[in-house]
């Protein structure tokens, strides 16, 4: 215990909130333990010697004074509370000592007869300090010792026991500092470790926020390994979690010290859902924590570190049985960073490796790290993004109504139009804004618990989403109000024409039916190919890697078929050959103009950050999105406002050669011939 102790000038409080913070505590039983007794427990427990010890909390004073529980048990590492067992805890109590830097208590048994407890046997002495260094294998934030105030010929006597921390939580004590005790050994393991700079790449200060990273890690006997990677100290400064998720880093300390390779250490915590080995000699875990130290190279992204971390090995046959758990310092952690300006989404991915011989006991298959975490200017372009596509959802899901409005007055005022209109094209423009209010909002919107992963939402979103549902459902009553209309005309209609209105919307669905069915089987043999391609590791959904469903690829082509929805139009003036102007120029030049927004749009995004965190407005899970896309879909829809204008002023054959043409309007007048 030769190591300076951190002082604690505030409240018991305090004290116990830090000695809480540092979770399980393992046992170490002093070389004493072989000739005396440690069974610091007492009677009516054997020889069970727990490994790890536990702090529970029960009284904590504004003057130090301090009581806790003491729950004991055996190898611990995966982060549990143990539970109450009254023949393995401890009653303790005492206070810190501000001088010396300590806090010293008295521990007694806890004896249970059947129905009855009481609290006995105070001989037993525990002191425990906040350690003021750090390095690689020692980052304990606290240390302590147990003993007996026996003396060794008395009875009830027990050996020494030390206890130690060994996770890196997240409360560090002011004054804390870190010692590189492996840089040099690291220098020489990460010599090999060739990495390519980037051309024009900008990559993440040392003392950023984007150092710190959510990761996937696999390799071939465990595949679904997450956690995350956090600094602890560059170079000598403490890495502060407030950098995350407030202040910013002193970024000019860099520049000022001039470095770009910087002495760095870091904190890996890994877990799974389910117990794994990391080898045949392994115990049973569900998680573990590497600690690293080692060195980042600003200029191209790269960090080399050696790593420590205890891992639970077979127990041998000993009373005393200190190899419950190893210390293992064999290991090479390689990451690289991408940089912060690409354009590319670009992971940061990685290796953890044992250098040890495959041979060795402690060997383990190298893990792959993969992550998709963002980095802190990405969040806010996003966040910026995700503000101005909301504010475009609403504005075309608003003009889309004005159009539908306008097209209502128009047929209020030329009603004899009415029967001109397509009744395929209302039921295609109906069934668009009705099904997404059926089936799935998150078809229309943005998946709520997706934002609420990264960003804290204080309920901005959920404005917007009721917002945009009440908007759709008006524009749908606006579509099925046109439609009705449009069917009555039809049907009170008691001219020779009737008959000749409904053929000719019964050939638009006889040729535009096959043609619908064909494009969703081009679409699912497409994303059957997708689906044969796809990287297991991209449909893991924790980290948002979430596979393109058929239900998602046939929205996406449904989507197309609204950007579309002329088309039967067109083909029905074609047929009937009718020069009415039966669609308002703001409804169809409009509405296109809302179809073909989102492609712009889209063109601008990916010229602009091909980085997304999501979508709310060009959702590509609502129509087909891509450069070739974007265009073929925008050229088409112009195309289709032109053939509707020149249908409406020339006719609706006007688009045949003229022979054609000619060939219709004699049928036409043919048949008129024997009424008059």
């Amino acid at each position: 215990m030769a190591n300076v102790s951190l002082g604690v000038e505030y409240s018991g409080e305090r004290v116990c909130r830090y000695i809480i913070s540092a979770g399980i505590a393992e046992l170490e039983y002093q070389n004493d333990c072989n000739s005396v007794n440690c069974n610091f427990l007492g009677r009516g427990n054997g020889n069970f010697t727990p490994s790890v010890m536990n702090f529970n909390k029960i009284e904590c004073l504004e003057d130090g004074r301090v009581r806790f529980l003491l729950a004991f048990g055996d190898f611990g590492r995966n982060g549990y509370q143990l539970n109450f067992e009254p023949n393995v805890t401890l009653v303790s109590e005492g206070r810190w000592d501000g001088k010396k830097r300590r806090l010293n208590m008295v521990a007694c048994r806890i004896f249970s007869d059947w129905d009855e407890g009481f609290v006995g046997e105070c001989l037993i002495r525990l002191s425990l300090r906040f350690p003021s260094t750090w390095t690689l294998r020692n980052r304990s934030s606290v240390v302590g010792e147990l003993w007996s105030s026996r003396s060794v010929n008395e009875a009830g006597y027990f050996g020494r026991v030390a206890f130690s921390s060994t996770k890196n939580k997240n409360i560090r004590a002011a004054g804390l500092g870190y010692e590189y005790m492996e840089i040099e050994n690291t220098k020489r393991s990460c010599a090999n470790k060739t990495m390519q700079k980037g051309e024009g790449g900008k990559y993440p200060n040392a003392l950023s926020s984007d150092m710190r990273f959510d990761m996937l890690v696999t390799n071939k006997k465990v595949t679904d390994l997450w956690g995350y990677s956090s600094p602890l100290f560059v170079d000598s400064r403490l890495y502060q979690l407030s950098t995350i998720f407030g202040e910013e880093a002193d970024f000019s300390w860099q520049e000022k010290q001039n470095l770009s390779v910087i002495n760095v250490s870091y904190v890996l915590s890994l877990a799974s859902s389910h117990d794994f080995k990391l080898s045949s000699e392994h115990m049973q875990i569900k998680s573990f924590e590497i600690s690293a130290e080692g060195t980042y190279d600003s200029e191209r992204g790269h960090l080399c570190m050696t790593g420590c971390m205890y891992v639970g090995v077979t127990p041998k046959q000993t009373r005393w049985g200190n190899s419950s758990s190893s210390m293992d310092c064999e290991i090479l952690v390689d990451i690289q960073y991408p940089p912060v300006n690409a354009r590319n989404v670009n992971p940061v991915k990685g290796t953890i490796e044992s250098t040890r011989d495959k041979s060795d006991r402690l060997y383990f298959e190298s893990f792959e790290i993969l992550s998709r975490s963002i980095y802190s200017g990405q969040a806010k372009e996003s966040i910026w993004r995700m503000d101005l596509e909301i504010t475009m959802v609403l504005i075309s899901s608003t003009l889309s109504c004005i159009f539908l409005g306008l097209q209502l007055l128009h047929v209020k005022r030329h009603a004899d139009v009415l029967p001109s209109i397509s009744v395929i094209m209302l039921i295609v423009l109906t069934l668009g804004h009705l099904i997404p209010l059926l089936l799935n909002f998150e078809a229309l919107f943005i998946s709520r618990n997706t934002v609420n992963f990264y960003f804290d939402s204080d309920g901005w979103l959920e404005v917007n989403e009721v917002l945009v549902r009440v908007i759709t459902m008006v524009a749908f009553l606006l579509e099925f109000r046109l439609l009705q209309l449009a069917w009555s005309a039809r049907s009170s209609d008691d001219g020779s024409q009737k008959n000749n209105l409904w053929a000719c919307d019964k050939k638009v669905l006889y040729l535009s039916l096959p043609m619908y069915i064909g494009g969703g089987l081009i679409a699912w043999f497409v994303h059957l190919s997708r689906k044969s391609y796809r990287s297991p590791l991209l449909r893991n959904r924790r980290f948002g890697y979430k596979q393109q469903s058929f239900w998602g690829d046939l929205k996406s082509y449904a989507g197309l078929i609204l950007d579309g929805f002329l088309v039967p139009q067109i083909l029905f003036n074609l047929f009937f050959g009718s020069k009415e102007k039966a669609l308002a120029p703001p409804f169809y030049v409009g509405t296109t103009f809302v179809r073909l927004l989102p492609h712009a749009y889209d063109l601008y995004r990916s010229r602009s950050s091909s980085w997304s965190f999501s979508y709310i407005y060009a959702d590509p899970k609502l129509d087909y999105y891509s450069t070739t896309w974007d265009v073929i879909i925008s050229v088409g829809g112009v195309i289709f406002v032109v053939l509707i204008y020149l249908q409406q002023r020339y006719g609706g054959r006007c688009l045949l050669l003229k022979r054609f043409w000619q060939r219709f309007a004699y049928e036409k007048v043919s048949a008129a011939g024997p009424d008059e």
